[in-house]
């Protein structure tokens, strides 16, 4: 069945000698796999460059149901990525986002509302001129809200804990280990309650914002337990220092 599809590209692997296996996370159909053969011959039509970490694309597909193996018909970039790729801490931010979304994302069930959500997030970190030193902490709380674990967060204004397992920031200590304390836990909630616009404005310094991510990380791995560790954020907190 021939289908058009906007996607956004996940993984290469080497397939053969000409060929590579690309996974797509697309708007219609969910995370789907591809062969492309002859990506390094002179007169291919499909360039290397389509299918880098989180490329933008628009696809005619050759969709076949319950087939593991797909074949693209036409590709084009959706979103030429203007400043991101040039931009260290925003390329930095896209290898750690492309990581994430490699170990969460694993089902073939279409979700439009979290395609949209993701396209326009990886627009905006491309387009913006505001400072995106925070992008990745507000990506990874509203994220946590389509995979089902987004906190709650509480009324009261002395906020001390973030309970770990049931998701919440609240006044009052969790009778579980699998919580964090401490003055931060009030900066992680205006956090979780900004938007990408307004966490630029944000000051937390670079010591904070890497306990932050530490402290979403350990939330992350207790709610999805094959996440393991995120080899990435090291880069990214070594260029964001």
């Amino acid at each position: 069945m021939l289908s058009n599809t906007r996607g956004i590209v996940f993984q290469k692997i080497k397939y053969a000698e000409s060929a590579v296996i690309v996974k797509v996370y697309t708007e219609e159909f969910g995370i789907l796999s591809f062969i492309i053969r002859g990506l390094k011959g002179k007169k291919s039509l499909v360039k290397a460059a389509y299918f880098q970490a989180l490329t933008l694309l628009n696809l005619d597909i050759n969709y076949r149901e319950n087939k593991s193996l797909h074949s693209i018909k036409e590709i084009k970039v959706s979103h030429i990525y203007q400043d991101v790729l040039a931009n260290p801490v925003k390329s930095s931010i896209l290898f750690f986002l492309n990581e994430v979304l490699i170990k969460t994302l694993k089902e073939e069930t279409p979700d439009k509302i979290l395609f949209e959500w993701l396209y326009n997030a990886l627009t905006w970190l491309d387009l913006t001129e505001k400072s995106v030193v925070n992008f990745h902490l507000v990506f990874l709380f509203q994220f946590s809200r389509f995979l089902g674990f987004y906190p709650k967060f509480s009324n009261q204004k002395d906020i001390l804990y973030f309970d770990f397992q049931e998701g919440l920031f609240q006044k009052n200590q969790p009778d579980h280990p699998n919580y964090f304390k401490g003055d931060l836990v009030k900066q992680m909630a205006i956090i979780g309650n900004s938007t990408f616009e307004d966490s630029g404005v944000i000051k937390i310094g670079n010591v904070n914002r890497r306990k932050i991510l530490d402290v979403l990380i350990q939330y992350y791995q207790l709610h999805i337990p094959n996440l393991h560790h995120v080899q990435s954020v090291e880069v990214l907190q070594s260029v964001l220092e």
